[in-house]
């Protein structure tokens, strides 16, 4: 048990890229990435100012590390987006820039360049860090601003590869919302570049909770025995997916690039039904409920189970019909993410660990109610995480929080095992260190590249109806032409392909 339980902890500790001393690598090494000292701030440009860009560019505001010196964003200007509830994001602005008046009478949350640009000025004041700068194209920030450091990319999902692809190029280190990139090829792309330079990197995938190593120390010391199963359920998505056609076009806003926007994706007339948080459900754009959330859960999953890349993966997906000529007819979706789904990987040995398979459910689905819970008499929660050992059962939130042994019997006679893993700090605050050149973040690139492909080979699979093998050290699928058309982007607007 003492072997296993070190080789459990020297895995972990691998996976966290924690090292006990820390040896700066010689800046040619780095491809033209050069760390930031820690006298120094690290000079950000700040690439998507919406309502998720908002609300992580004032968190990043507060660091006293950083300092936001550009903010860039199609849209000048627009108060049209959506809030996660009446004033939400707006009472949080207020709050920040200690103005209870701001944006009275917004029909709804201003967003756009120049409220980043607002936003950033407010915070810094007169200080000798005022003065943003706001763009319209990223191209030109990066050309434009050569004291740079990094790029903070906050786009939908289509462009995070284009932009941080063109920082890392341009020597900068690079952060973004998940995901990497809504195609393989592109994420793939992205994971190399940061390989070549060395720049410090992170995607935001809850990369600092606590419970995940509790999880993990409780699974090492047998609590539930070896893992063979893990399920892991959301109630997302909640905005539209299942379409079958795209919208038709209405005139462009005024204020916005709708071309800058597109980015990578040919030509679409401009709709409403395809910007700000609704993005996510369309092929071109998103990742669907699976690339929204699923990042968050499986970087604690994968870190528990020390995962890599799956053998197979197998999607079952909703449909939908209509009746025509007094037939069902099944309509073919080219266009959008179904509305729920159930998607599984299957995962090789790992060491004394056993193969392992994954389920995920959105939509409303979820997976048969454990027995256990009938003992207590609980409900289903709507959202979680269990894994499933041969001996046991751990159920918690959807990112893992919150562990319990089930049914509770079980958990009140359970004695935890000492904590012997690293608990991790702040996602930020991982991102700012890597920049520093301390120690690569938890979610580097490079780090989470095997949750990357996992997700990205669930979008695949529930564009084909069989289950599908992966090749991962040929980058292809097995026998699977249809499948593999799937890893790269069909066809590029001219001037921005990768």
């Amino acid at each position: 048990m003492a072997d296993k339980s070190a080789t459990s902890r020297r895995s972990f500790l691998e996976t966290s890229a924690t090292t006990a001393a820390v040896t700066l690598v010689a800046r040619h090494v780095l491809g033209g990435t050069k760390y930031v000292s820690p006298s120094d701030r690290i000079n950000v440009g700040y690439v998507g100012c919406g309502t998720q860009g908002l609300r992580q560019m004032m968190q990043a505001l507060q660091s006293p590390d950083i300092r936001i010196t550009a903010v860039c964003d199609p849209n000048r200007r627009s108060e049209d987006y959506i809030e996660w509830g009446r004033y939400e994001l707006r009472d949080k602005i207020r709050a920040f820039v200690k103005d209870p008046g701001w944006a009275e009478g917004a029909r709804a949350c201003p967003c756009g360049r120049e409220v980043g640009k607002e936003v950033v000025d407010r915070h810094y004041g007169t200080s000798a860090v005022a003065g943003c700068h706001a763009y319209l194209d990223f191209r030109e920030m990066l050309a434009q601003e050569k004291g740079l450091d990094a790029v903070y990319v906050m786009t939908p999902d289509h462009l995070h590869a284009t932009v941080a692809l063109a920082g890392m190029n341009a020597g900068k280190h690079a952060i973004t919302h998940k995901p990497l990139g809504n195609v393989m090829h592109e994420a793939r792309l992205v994971i190399q570049r940061a390989r070549e330079t060395g720049a410090g990197t992170h995607m935001f995938c809850a990369a600092a909770h606590q419970d995940t190593a509790t999880i993990a120390e409780w699974i090492q010391a047998g609590a539930i025995g070896p893992v063979r199963e893990v399920h892991n359920w959301s109630t997302r998505p909640y905005w539209p997916q299942g379409m079958t056609t795209r919208p038709e076009g209405v005139p462009v806003p005024d204020g916005l690039d709708w071309k800058l926007w597109l980015g990578p994706v040919p030509d679409r007339p401009y709709s409403p039904a395809y910007t700000n948080a609704v993005f996510r459900g369309w092929y071109d754009f998103g990742t669907g409920a699976l690339g929204d959330m699923g990042h968050y859960s499986f970087f604690q999953i994968f870190k528990v189970l020390q995962l890599g890349s799956p053998l197979t993966v197998e999607a079952t997906r909703s449909q939908l019909w209509l009746i025509q000529d007094l037939l069902w007819k099944k309509q073919t979706n080219a266009v959008s993410y179904p509305q729920a789904q159930l998607i599984r990987w299957e995962f090789p040995a790992r060491g004394q660990m056993p193969p392992v398979a994954l389920h995920w459910y959105d939509g409303g689905l979820r997976p048969p109610r454990p027995r256990e819970l009938d003992e207590d008499n609980l409900p289903m929660p709507d959202e979680g995480v269990l894994y499933v050992g041969d001996s046991g059962k751990i159920l918690g939130g959807f990112n893992g929080e919150q562990p319990r042994l089930v049914p509770k019997a079980r958990m009140d006679r359970f004695q935890p095992p000492p904590k012997t893993l690293p608990r991790p700090i702040g996602e930020l605050e991982q991102w700012i260190r890597a920049c520093r050149g301390v120690q690569p973040s938890d979610a580097s690139f490079p780090n989470v590249a095997g949750i990357s492909e996992t997700i990205l080979l669930g979008t695949i699979a529930a564009r084909v109806d069989r289950k599908l093998r992966w090749d991962a050290a040929n980058t292809r699928f097995v026998d699977a032409p249809e499948a593999d058309a799937l890893m790269v982007r069909p066809e590029y607007r001219e001037g921005w392909k990768l």
